[in-house]
């Protein structure tokens, strides 16, 4: 499935960018954790530079988990531009994490949240407190045909942004992932 979303840093305070949200339809406040893996053997599921550039998850979503496998799809720039992502829900976090384990992948980063997420009929809008980095806000086109052009898609989800009236920075063009690995790479330098 070809997932296209912005992720950009809020500048607001989070009551502040929650209430304008209120407008949309509220889909629930979710604390999810995120465990990226790698495999020491296979370079395609190791980071480059920081840059995951294909990745294997496991999330903890209230009370269900999920494994995602995810390829994430570049400009010749090197500016991200969407992924392709696999996902399906497993029953038993705990047997999942030793699975992993004994296939010899290693957890990478761990992304702890809480996610505030709304609805319109075009984009999913989630506001995403994320312990030991930041506050984000996310948004992702629902469905994104396989002839859409991204950067059309994209430019349509910033403006989108802009109109929410919340202050932000640019896009990050990087996942959550790599801005946890950057910031324990500053903190070990």
């Amino acid at each position: 499935m070809k997932e296209v979303e912005i992720l950009v840093k809020v500048k607001d305070d989070k009551d502040e960018a929650l209430e304008k949200l209120s407008k949309f339809n509220f889909a629930g406040k979710r604390e999810i954790l995120d465990i990226y893996f790698y495999d020491k053997k296979r370079k395609s599921l190791q980071p480059k530079n920081n840059r995951l550039i294909k990745c294997f998850r496991l999330r903890k979503k209230d009370k269900k988990n999920y494994i995602t496998y995810k390829v994430d799809k570049f400009d010749s720039l090197g500016k991200w531009m969407y992924s392709e992502e696999e996902e399906t829900e497993i029953k038993d976090f705990d047997i999942a994490l030793k699975i992993f384990s004994l296939l010899n992948l290693t957890p990478l980063v761990e992304i702890d949240n809480i996610k505030y997420t709304y609805h319109t009929k075009e984009y999913e809008i989630v506001l995403e407190d994320v312990k030991n980095l930041e506050l984000f806000l996310e948004v992702e086109k629902l469905k994104v045909g396989d002839k859409e052009d991204v950067v059309v898609v994209k430019r349509k989800i910033l403006n989108f942004i802009k109109s929410l009236d919340i202050k932000t920075g640019d896009e990050l063009n990087s996942g959550k992932p790599e801005l946890m690995l950057n910031k324990q790479k500053n903190q070990i330098q």
